[in-house]
Parts: C-alpha cells; sequence; structure tokens
C-alpha cells in the first residue's frame, strides 16, 4: 500500500505540482484541502504518513492552527510550506515544533528531500520533551525539563551526568532513575541521541569534514563518533551524508 500525504494548500496549481512530484516518487497525495476544519476530517479518515501545510490559507483559522492541533495529537509528522519566512512568522511555527519548513518558490528536489528526511527521521524519532502525550505538569518533570534544556543548550560540550544532577538538586543515583522513568532512556543516552541529532544536521547541511564534526559534538575520536552514530541510525556517518546528498539530485 502507497504511503498517503495531505497536501493542505489552497493555491490549486501549487497543490497540483506537489502532487505530481511525489506521486512520481510512489506516494499517494491527497489534495483539495483547504481549511484547517477540512483537513482534520482527511487526517483523521486518512492518517496519513505526512501532512503538508501552507500557513496562509486565507480562513479565519491557518496552518499553524492546524500544526498546533498536529503537535498535540503528535501521531502524524507535518512540514510548512509557505512564502513567508519573517521572524514573526518563524517564532509562530516555531511554537508548533514541524517536522520541516519549505519556502516558496521551491524546486522538485527541494520537496523529494524535505519528505524523505522527514519520514526517515520521524521513523526514529527519539523521545523529545516537549512530544509527551501529559503535559509535564508536577515539579518532578519541571526539573527533568530544566536538565533538557540544558542538554539542548550545552549539545556541543561535554555533558557529565553530575551537573544535570546538581540541576535537580538530586543526588545522581535518583537523578538517574527519575529522568529515566520520565524519557525512557538514561541521561547518558538522551544526550548521545541529540548530539546524533545535532550531527545528522551537520552531515545534511554543511561539508564540515565528518573527523571535525566528531571533536565539535566532544566525541573523544572519530572512531567513537562512527560507532555512536552507526548504533543509532545504522547507517556509517559516510553512508548517512552521501544519501541525503544524493535524494538532492532527483
Amino acid at each position: 500500500m502507497k504511503p498517503t500525504i495531505i497536501v493542505v494548500e489552497d493555491e490549486l496549481l501549487i497543490a497540483m505540482d506537489i502532487k505530481g512530484i511525489l506521486e512520481d516518487d510512489g506516494f499517494n497525495v491527497i489534495i483539495d484541502v483547504v481549511t484547517v476544519e477540512k483537513a482534520i476530517e482527511m487526517i483523521d479518515l486518512h492518517q496519513p504518513s505526512l501532512v503538508l501545510i501552507d500557513i496562509n490559507l486565507n480562513q479565519n483559522k491557518d496552518g499553524v492552527d492546524l500544526g498546533r492541533h498536529l503537535l498535540e495529537k503528535d501521531s502524524i509528522p507535518f512540514i510548512y510550506i509557505t512564502s513567508y519566512s519573517d521572524k514573526a512568522t518563524i517564532d509562530r511555527v516555531n511554537e508548533t515544533r514541524p517536522y520541516g519548513f519549505l519556502v516558496k518558490p521551491f524546486r522538485s528536489h527541494d520537496i523529494k528531500t524535505c519528505v524523505s528526511l522527514v519520514l526517515n527521521n520521524y521513523k526514529h524519532r527519539k523521545i523529545d520533551i516537549i512530544r509527551q502525550e501529559t503535559p509535564l505538569s508536577t515539579d518532578i518533570p519541571f526539573r527533568i525539563k530544566q536538565t533538557i534544556n540544558y542538554i539542548n543548550d550545552n549539545i556541543s560540550e561535554k555533558i557529565e551526568i553530575s551537573k544535570l544532577a546538581e540541576i535537580t538538586q538530586w543526588k545522581n543515583e535518583h537523578f538517574i532513575r527519575v529522568f529515566t522513568k520520565h524519557l525512557g532512556v538514561t541521561p547518558y543516552q538522551y544526550v548521545l541521541i541529540r548530539k546524533i541529532d545535532k550531527a545528522k544536521v551537520m552531515l545534511a547541511e554543511t561539508t564540515v569534514p565528518i573527523i571535525q564534526i566528531a571533536f565539535e559534538l566532544g566525541f573523544q575520536s572519530h572512531g567513537n563518533f562512527c560507532n555512536a552514530f552507526k548504533k543509532i541510525t545504522k547507517d556509517t556517518p559516510e553512508i548517512y551524508r552521501k544519501r541525503v546528498a544524493a535524494f538532492k539530485f532527483l
């Protein structure tokens, strides 16, 4: 069965263009969805693998409202498509944590690359403190969230578990136990996952040598980095970079 993608776009020519591009890649693409209400109805009916959302729908509710709905459900990845890239728009978009962002006008390989990477990343997604079914409202999750913020702000540094425990004002053993309970992975595993996530972005979007990426992210050696990368992604950094580059020329 072909994976389904729903395109929420009120400009028919653009929607048809996207449909043709993605159908060539083997997707079943649903268009003629121009309102948030219709989009929610179609998403519930078809349970797509991905939703592409135009931000400006010329309605009372725009694409960001749909993004908020999908963030709350957190069961389907989504990508914004827009001609707006100003700071105010980006700030609104960031609040909904999309998996991708395409700026009009775009080329066919931009769509193909973005869709491929988003579907791959979603399939291998890791725990995100903001993407929790239950809001983190108790004191314990709040302390955990503080450590997550610290990790994200210092991802290029060597992060000691003792430092994270210090932030929560708990002893190391208690911190590790509570963190693992709420996140499903140990603090060490979470840090490693986040470092590999950062490495994937650098491999995809820059030409920085792999050995430099390894040291910039605080790995002890090139070999240590490659082993960790392959353990999490099933690819070596070299293969991952080549695979991403290949998509750009489709």
